[in-house]
């Protein structure tokens, strides 16, 4: 692939090179919609940005007349530039602009300019003071208002849902045409997206919100273009690579997200009394614990009849008790990799030894109190101790078996 950066026109006093805005159009095969949508951003943005700002149309490998639109633009336009790109990609196209760019805050819009520019400085203005890293423009918020046909709208909101159920993002609406980011943040998050095309903007979000950056979200106004040429099935299931890429790289620990946070200084915040990350622990090592407990009392049900209670008991604490660890170790507190697995099922183990000793005394002290108990009765009392037991495995789990995590 090459990069072109062609000649722009002399700057004036509201456009020059040291821009404190860039905005990025990117284009491919669009000499009707480019001109009309780079003079109507060029005026609004001299009319009402009170910064110098650059327009830079990132054109990816066009095979119409869009490069020498592009080029009579920069030539007429004061602060107007093109990069040249020979390979496709929409995401290829951004990267490439923003690398080049020297502006403090980096922004990008589809050239069919769906969103209302009046939202341009509500999107860009946090990142201006530095209260927020990246700013996207929503449709799906409360405030937004938005013109677009039931398909769309349904596909939209579908991706959105399947993204907060898969990676659990918190942002509302990753595929909106209308973004903005950092400088400085953007160069730490871009050489770690991978994608070059339309998934693109949900892998940068995705690792800024992994990595603890602030995302600002703008509701806009938004009027669908009826002549996107966007291929929605080729589009749709490059997302779904893109999110399963992205899923493996969050569990097998590959992405370096602990050193972004140390970075940029996000770690999460601790509330009065309350160790940092503690109520997200507690609620992920209370999942597993359901499921060991459902695992446990099948299998002590299972193993009772032949092997006995104290038997059974102990074979089905001992297994529960392996995939518990493991469970939490990678759920719970986030421990990827295989380093000190081994001394973390050992410490396990030892957890095991006093969940044991909990629940086969409350069976003797059972025995020795009731010994024509009914069924039920043991299960219940296997069930408070293994209760007694989860507490003391969590407590000890985070300030002994995993307390670097």
């Amino acid at each position: 692939m090459t990069t072109t950066t062609l000649p722009r026109a002399a700057t004036t006093d509201v456009t020059a090179a040291s821009a404190v805005l860039d905005v990025v159009v990117p284009v491919y095969n669009e000499e009707r919609d480019l001109g009309p949508c780079v003079r109507r951003l060029h005026a609004h943005l001299s009319a009402t940005f009170p910064y110098p700002f650059r327009i830079t149309v990132a054109d990816n490998a066009s095979t119409d007349g869009t490069l020498a639109v592009a080029t009579t633009l920069a030539g007429e336009l004061a602060g107007v530039e093109v990069v040249h790109l020979t390979e496709k990609g929409r995401g290829r196209a951004l990267r490439a602009a923003w690398d080049a760019s020297d502006a403090p805050v980096l922004a990008y819009m589809d050239v069919d300019l769906s969103t209302d520019l009046n939202a341009v400085l509500p999107l860009v203005a946090p990142l201006l003071s530095g209260h927020s890293d990246v700013s996207i423009g929503t449709r799906l918020a409360r405030g937004s208002r938005v013109v677009r046909g039931a398909k769309r709208q349904f596909i939209s909101r579908s991706y959105n849902i399947l993204l907060r159920g898969t990676l659990q993002v918190g942002f509302s609406d990753a595929q909106c045409g209308f973004k903005a980011i950092r400088k400085d943040v953007a160069e730490q998050l871009l050489p770690l997206v991978e994608d070059t095309g339309w998934f693109f903007d949900t892998e940068l979000l995705v690792l800024a919100q992994r990595a603890g950056l602030r995302i600002h979200e703008v509701p806009v106004d938004w009027i669908d273009d009826p002549d996107s040429r966007v291929d929605i099935v080729a589009t749709a299931l490059a997302d779904l690579r893109g999110i399963a890429r992205l899923a493996r790289g969050l569990v097998d620990g590959s992405l370096p997200l602990q050193s972004l946070r140390s970075r940029f200084g996000r770690e999460p915040l601790a509330a009065a009394g309350v160790p940092a990350s503690m109520p997200s622990q507690l609620l992920r090592f209370a999942g597993v614990g359901v499921l060991s407990t459902v695992a446990y009392l099948l299998l002590f049900a299972l193993l009772r009849p032949a092997a006995g209670a104290q038997a059974a008991n102990f074979a089905a604490l001992l297994i529960t008790a392996v995939g518990n660890t493991a469970l939490n170790r990678r759920l719970t507190f986030a421990v990827r990799g295989t380093a000190h697995a081994g001394r973390h099922q050992a410490q396990g183990l030892l957890l095991f030894a006093l969940g044991l000793a909990l629940t086969s005394g409350s069976l003797v002290a059972l025995d020795a109190a009731a010994p024509a108990h009914p069924h039920l009765l043991e299960v219940a009392v296997l069930v408070l101790a293994n209760l007694a037991a989860t507490v003391l495995r969590f407590v000890l789990m985070r300030v002994w078996v995993f307390r670097k995590a």
